[in-house]
C-alpha cells in the first residue's frame, strides 16, 4: 500500500525534502485490532513536532498522522464490536487499559500512553511504521469508534482528536457551563472552531480570537464576537466587550472561561481579563513555553489554571454524538493528496488556515 514516510527530520522544516509516497507493506490484524481503509485523514500540530524531531525524536522511518476515518475491511479474531463494514474513525489515545489512571477514567494520564501517529512506530516492534498517512490502517479495537449516521468521512476525521481535546477541556476539565463568557484563543484553529461550538453549545457568551482574515469564520461558527489577538491591545479590546455584555446581563464584567493553546505571547493577558473564581485551561503553546506570569491575577483573584492534555474515547464520542445531531460541524479548510504533503503541512505551519487540513491517498 501506499503511504507517506520520511526517513530523517526537517529542523528547518523543508518538509519537501523528506516526505515521500512509498509502498510500504499492508498491515496484518493482530486479535484485538481492525483494520480499516483510509477515506480521509487530518493533519496536526504534532505532524510538524515529528518531522523536526524535537520536542520528542520521533522514531525512523516514520509515518505519521493521529486523525482518520475509513471502513473496517478486516478484525481480528478477538474483536466483538466492530465489523467489517463499519464506518469508523481513530481514537489516537493509546493506554494501557489497565492501570489506576485507565481504570479511574484518566487514559490520558496513563504512564504507558502514547499518542498514535506521533510517538509510534518502533522499528524493534512489528508495526514499524504505524500511522494515519497511509492506504490502509490498523489500531485496537478499543481505538477506534463508530461514526454516527449524518457525520462524513471528511467531517469524522476533522474532529478525531480536536473535538476530544476541546471537549476534554472545556467539560472534563474547566467545568464549563451554561451563561458563562467564553473566551477562545485562536477560533480558527482546529480546537479553537469546536471550542467556540461547545461552548455555544452550552449557551455561553463566546468572545473568540484569531488573525483579521478568519474574524468573519468565527462568528459564522457561532462566536459572539471576534478580536484580532495580533494587535498589542487585544485584550482591551476584549474588556471592552465583557463591558457591554455585562450592561445586558447585569453580571461582572470579565471572561469566566479562557481557552488556550497560543501559551507564551498571550497567556498572562488572559489571566488579568479573568473574573475573580475564573478559569483558564490550556493544551499547548504554539508560540513558545516560557509564558511570563504575574502570579498576582492567580492568588489574589483566585483563578484556576489547568492543564488538558487529550480525552478520553467517551467524550471525543459524545463530541461526535453532537456532531449527528448537527449542533456541532467540523471546519474543513482544504483537502490535499498524499504526493500533496508538504504543501499541506507548509500551509499549517505558516497558520493560512481554517479549521482542519485533510490528506486523502489517490482514490478515496
Amino acid at each position: 500500500m501506499k503511504a507517506v514516510v520520511y526517513r530523517e527530520y526537517a529542523p528547518d522544516d523543508d518538509y519537501a525534502k523528506i516526505l515521500k509516497v512509498e509502498d510500504i507493506d499492508d498491515p496484518k490484524p493482530k486479535a484485538d485490532e481492525v483494520i480499516f481503509t483510509n477515506k480521509a485523514s487530518a493533519l496536526n500540530y504534532n505532524d510538524i513536532w515529528g518531522m523536526r524531531g524535537v520536542p520528542i525524536p520521533v522514531p525512523l522511518p516514520h509515518v505519521s498522522g493521529s486523525d482518520v476515518a475509513g471502513d473496517v475491511i478486516e478484525v481480528g479474531e478477538d474483536v466483538k464490536g466492530i465489523k467489517v463494514g463499519d464506518r469508523v474513525v481513530s481514537h489516537s489515545n493509546l493506554a494501557c487499559r489497565v492501570c489506576e489512571m485507565c481504570t479511574s477514567g484518566r487514559e490520558f494520564d496513563c504512564a504507558k500512553r502514547q499518542v498514535w501517529g506521533f510517538q509510534t512506530g518502533d522499528p524493534k516492534n512489528d508495526s514499524p511504521l504505524w500511522g494515519a498517512y497511509s492506504e490502509q490502517i490498523h489500531l485496537p479495537e478499543v481505538n477506534v469508534s463508530k461514526i454516527p449516521e449524518g457525520v462524513s468521512y471528511d467531517e469524522a476525521a476533522a474532529a478525531s482528536m480536536t473535538i476530544l481535546t476541546s471537549w476534554h477541556m472545556l467539560v472534563g476539565r474547566a467545568k464549563i457551563t451554561p451563561g458563562q463568557t467564553v473566551l477562545i484563543m485562536g477560533g480558527g484553529s482546529g480546537v479553537g472552531s469546536f471550542g467556540i461550538q461547545i461552548a455555544k453549545l452550552y449557551n455561553c457568551k463566546v468572545i473568540a480570537t484569531a488573525s483579521p482574515d478568519k474574524l468573519e469564520k468565527c462568528k459564522e461558527l457561532g462566536a459572539d464576537y471576534a478580536v484580532d489577538h495580533r494587535k498589542d491591545d487585544w485584550h482591551k479590546e476584549v474588556r471592552a466587550i465583557t463591558k457591554e455584555i455585562a450592561k445586558s446581563t447585569g453580571v461582572q464584567p470579565g471572561i469566566d472561561l479562557t481557552f488556550d493553546h497560543i501559551g507564551q505571547t498571550h497567556f498572562n493577558k488572559q489571566l488579568t481579563l479573568l473574573k475573580y473564581g475564573g478559569t483558564l485551561v490550556s493544551c499547548g503553546a504554539t508560540t513558545g513555553y516560557d509564558a511570563q506570569i504575574d502570579l498576582r491575577h492567580i492568588f489574589f483573584k483566585g483563578i484556576n489554571v489547568l492543564g488538558s492534555t487529550q480525552g478520553t474515547k467517551a467524550e471525543m464520542e459524545q463530541g461526535l454524538y453532537w456532531m449527528g445531531q448537527g449542533k456541532i460541524k467540523a471546519a474543513i479548510d482544504s483537502i490535499h493528496s498524499f504526493e500533496q504533503a508538504a504543501e499541506a503541512h507548509t500551509k499549517m505551519l505558516q497558520g493560512k488556515f481554517f479549521g482542519k487540513i485533510l490528506m486523502k491517498p489517490e482514490g478515496a
